[in-house]
């Protein structure tokens, strides 16, 4: 019986097997990149605002210290307007700190310098009066590196024939900004894990029943419910299966879904039950009519005299008889085997079996060519002896039925790597069509064209092999190519599957 329980085949936490997480994963990159592209574009309006916000104070403090110089640059009343005799602008009232100034007359810088923090001037140096007479005429701010940091500029053209340049340092606004960034990248930063925390929260408490729902059909995904009596218990629990709400609906329609499936298992488990039951009934039953035909068969070939044609029949009757109590005895010990009956266990020394079983077949066919591989220690596994040795005859007898006279049939044993004793049999025959490969080993399955020279056969040994291995927890496989066909069997060294 394959149960079924609530732990997680493998082995982890919802939260951590791989559907779920990747699931969860991308709800939460997802938010997470909208948050970012939200706080990057709130970030870039706001810097853009700021930076137009302060443009605005610092070209209202550049007009009023550029009239501050212009005013004071004019040349005195009465005096000739000569370069000699004009203020020097810096020198105005009210020039803050890193105010610049310079007075231009054609292409010539006749004044200029900077306020430093300490109230002293500071003369510009070349390359820096190259910039300022670069500067348009037209009373525009406009913002330029100079050898003391970027400076925002105007230049003003006055009534008496010169141009007044007014700079104001931007070290200020660029601080400012760069604060600015800097607070929204911290806040932007600290918003989003806080978010990312919470939405991870949410999502984990948002998803649990679709988690529940996924690890519910992974479970019975992996039953085997093609044959054999399966308990499907496990449900959706109530609080995910809700019909109020959309994940609760599909909870709750795969649970009535399991139900229905649930039922049909029941259901199929007891038709195959009784089949079971009714295959073993008829075989016991049909024992002794057979045994009665083939008691007055004998009875009948040693007290009375017949014809030839009359020997010739009871001998057909007889034969036919014989083969219908294998197919009985067969079939009853399929029943048995589907019953899971408790084997007979005991040291079994599969080279000394295969040795004996091959013996036999040498006398029923010495037109084939029989072979040993052996090694050169006895290997021993837990097991049924009558049943393995069934195994055995049953393999080699197909090799003999389905290849024709000449053919090599080889039989090996050996130790596999995994600690398992390995069984072999191979023959050189034309091989097994591929199509009938697949279903080689169901009950009651024959190819006419499997192999040339074939004889009527109930289609059964293979199947009662495979049970056989199945039932000592071991496996059997076929390859088969045209000149090679091998049946392999894999046995566990240690105890049989079934006590």
């Amino acid at each position: 019986m394959a149960a079924l329980t609530g732990t997680a085949s493998s082995g982890k936490p919802n939260w951590l097997r791989p559907s779920t997480w990747h699931l969860r994963t991308r709800l939460i990159l997802v938010a997470m990149a909208l948050l970012i592209a939200i706080c990057g574009a709130v970030g870039v309006v706001s810097y853009a605002s700021m930076d137009v916000v302060f443009n605005r104070q610092l070209d209202k403090q550049l007009e009023e210290a550029s009239n501050r110089a212009a005013d004071f640059g004019r040349p005195p009343s009465g005096f000739p307007s000569t370069p000699s005799r004009k203020p020097d602008p810096l020198e105005a009232r009210g020039q803050a700190a890193g105010t610049l100034n310079a007075r231009i007359n054609g292409s010539t810088v006749n004044s200029s310098g900077l306020i430093d923090a300490e109230g002293n001037r500071v003369s510009l140096s070349q390359d820096d009066q190259q910039v300022l007479l670069s500067l348009p005429k037209d009373s525009t701010p406009v913002d330029r590196s100079l050898s003391n940091g970027d400076y925002r500029l105007v230049a003003v053209e006055t009534a008496y024939g010169d141009v007044i340049v007014t700079g104001l340092p931007l070290a200020d606004k660029q601080s400012a900004e760069a604060s600015l960034v800097w607070t929204m990248v911290f806040v932007s930063l600290g918003g989003l894990a806080l978010i990312g925390l919470a939405g991870t929260v949410i999502i984990r408490r948002t998803m649990r029943p679709l988690e529940q729902l996924s690890d519910v059909a992974t479970k019975v995904s992996r039953l085997p419910l093609d044959a054999g009596e399966v308990a499907l218990a496990v449900r959706v629990p109530q609080g995910a299966a809700h019909p109020g709400t959309e994940v609760g609906s599909v909870g709750h329609a795969l649970n009535q879904m399991l139900d229905n499936v649930a039922s049909a298992l029941e259901a199929r488990q007891a038709s195959e039950t009784k089949v079971r039951q009714f295959v073993a009934d008829a075989s016991h039953e049909l024992r002794t009519p057979l045994t009665a035909i083939r008691g007055y068969t004998e009875l009948l070939r040693m007290t009375e005299n017949f014809t030839e044609d009359g020997r010739k029949s009871l001998a057909r009757v007889q034969s036919q008889s014989e083969r219908m109590t294998a197919l009985v005895e067969d079939l009853l010990l399929l029943a048995r085997l589907d019953e899971g009956q408790a084997l007979k266990v005991s040291d079994v020394d599969l080279t000394q079996l295969v040795i004996e079983t091959v013996s036999d077949e040498k006398v029923m066919a010495p037109d084939h060519h029989w072979k040993l591989r052996l090694p050169d220690e006895p290997v021993t596994v837990r097991g049924d002896a009558t049943q393995l040795h069934q195994v055995l005859a049953n393999l080699l007898s197909n090799a003999r039925k389905h290849t024709d006279a000449g053919t090599t049939v080889e039989t090996g044993v050996m130790l596999s790597n995994d600690g398992s004793a390995v069984v072999t049999v191979t023959d050189n025959g034309p091989g097994i069509p591929g199509d009938f490969q697949a279903r080689i080993f169901s009950r009651f399955a024959r190819a006419d064209a499997a192999r040339s020279g074939s004889e009527g056969t109930s289609g059964l040994g293979l199947s009662i092999v495979e049970s056989i291995v199945r039932a000592h927890g071991g496996t059997v496989d076929v390859t088969s190519r045209p000149g090679r066909t091998e049946f392999a069997l894999r046995l566990p060294l240690g105890s049989a599957a079934r006590l």
